[in-house]
């Protein structure tokens, strides 16, 4: 039985950007709430991930950008220690002090440990000191333990201690020969970063025929054709077979499945991410231990009576983006407060409606890669009716006067029935700042013939939505 000072009306497992959401929104909506962390608060976005990457990126993306303008030309090569002393100074030299402040000048209690479900409304919490601390919450619990990399079994890898996404954004002495298992997110903007910074020779083993399956086939097209262009091999078609390393801390040998070998000083894991559920109580509850914890548009799980647990961010599994976990966790925590006051919880204003639709994301390499809602083959396997337009981005104006050469693609994919957009997708240096237009456009649903009087700046990058509309017939 919990003592009555460790009963309030929220608890949250896990104070990563999702879980400090949360605990923001029901504490806004008057109510009491803890907060529980074993590890730093902030989580993987602000320590290892969204963060550091993108600290270590940036000088690489504006050394691309120099040298696409001509009278500029760089100097010497990019300074890597200091851009890995501003990249401590981003992550707070891991030190949360910072983010543990946030939360009890929300104001919340923040509890230190490995938080598990105990039952119903029950939260066990296992101490630095081995102790076990006993929590109640009076009207709900929110999971919010986000996901690991991912390290599949391959014989020799673990043993290899190999680098994760973890590693290679804390990085304290870039490696001249560089090791990436796969073509998505972390393996790209990571094998760019360190390459960049002196990881000259890098190697990338690809399991599909192209980088970004996900995404579009252009954009994978693109990011091969500027990774080349730099130096990093790739190798389609090849998975790890076996790895040794012989000596801890010595070269590593990746033995591909086609008899090739590469060998580098150190191998990077980018392989996607497994879901933080496998040792939080979710049996005592009744859930499966494994896969994602099933939500409704709330963000309340499916499988518990009466309603009072919640999941957020990564372990429901809608999509592994730190802004989608937000925006769950503002929904999440709004209902909450609003079946704690009375008060109806099935408003419009309190349903997840931008997972349906397609969460932004951003690949931070250069080329940038920006996305949002479907790609014309998710749109078409959904059985919509489907109109693709592209546009070449050299060919706008703002784009030619921003970069010489500039190289870049636009897509819009569009539902005929409606007249809306399904998805777009940008590929080209500095996109990033045309993401959330097509952000608005896709979301909210605009009818192209409404978005066709929103008259783009010339001479701007931004003209590219005029020339798609053209595309389509506007």
């Amino acid at each position: 039985m919990a003592d009555q000072d460790d009963v309030f009306d929220v608890i949250v497992i896990g104070a990563g950007p999702a879980g400090e959401m949360a605990a923001a929104r029901v504490v806004r909506g008057g109510l009491t709430a803890a907060v529980v962390e074993e590890r730093l608060a902030g989580g993987e976005c602000a320590y290892y991930a969204c963060i550091p990457s993108k600290a270590l990126l940036r000088p690489v993306d504006l050394a691309g950008e120099v040298s696409r303008m001509p009278g500029l030309e760089l100097r010497g090569p990019i300074d890597a220690a200091a851009v890995l002393a501003r990249r401590d100074e981003t992550v707070s030299h891991l030190d949360d002090g910072g983010q543990v402040s946030w939360i009890a000048n929300l104001p919340a209690t923040f509890v230190r440990g490995r938080g598990r479900l105990a039952g119903p409304l029950q939260v066990e919490v296992t101490m630095p000191d081995g102790g076990v601390r006993a929590l109640r919450a009076r009207h709900a619990v929110v999971i919010a333990t986000g996901s690991d990399p991912f390290i599949p079994d391959v014989p020799g890898l673990r043993e290899a201690r190999p680098w994760t996404n973890r590693e290679a954004t804390s990085v304290q002495q870039v490696p001249k020969r560089l090791a990436v298992l796969g073509g998505g997110a972390v393996a790209c903007e990571m094998s760019q970063a360190l390459q960049g910074l002196g990881a000259h020779e890098t190697t990338m083993l690809v399991r599909g025929d192209r980088l970004l399956t996900r995404m579009e086939p252009f954009t994978g097209d693109l990011l091969e054709k500027s990774f080349r262009e730099s130096g990093i091999e790739i190798r389609f078609g090849r998975s790890p077979a076996r790895v040794e390393r012989p000596i801890p801390g010595g070269p590593v040998t990746v033995h591909a499945d086609d008899g090739s070998q590469v060998e580098a000083d150190e191998l990077l894991v980018g392989l996607g991410r497994r879901l933080s559920v496998g040792d939080i109580g979710l049996e005592t509850v009744g859930l499966r231990t494994h896969g994602p914890i099933e939500v409704d548009a709330s963000m309340r799980a499916t499988g518990v009576p009466d309603g009072w647990l919640y999941a957020v961010g990564d372990v429901n599994g809608r999509n592994l983006l730190t802004h989608m976990g937000k925006y769950q966790a503002r929904i999440c925590g709004d209902v909450i407060s609003a079946r704690a006051g009375g008060l109806p919880d099935d408003l419009p204003a309190l349903r997840d409606i931008a997972d349906e639709r397609g969460a932004p994301q951003v690949i931070f390499t250069d080329p940038q890669i920006c996305v949002v809602g479907r790609t014309e083959s998710a749109a078409r396997a959904e059985g919509f009716a489907v109109r693709a337009v592209e546009y070449d981005m050299g060919a706008v104006t703002g784009a030619y006067l921003q970069a010489d050469p500039y190289i870049g693609r636009a897509k819009a994919v569009v539902d005929e029935d409606r007249r809306v957009l399904l998805g777009v997708t940008f590929a080209g240096p500095g996109v990033v700042d045309l993401l959330h237009g097509a952000t608005i456009a896709v979301t909210s649903e605009i009818p192209l013939d409404r978005l066709w009087h929103a008259v783009p700046a010339f001479p701007t990058v931004s003209e590219i939505w005029l020339r798609l509309l053209e595309e389509y017939g506007l």
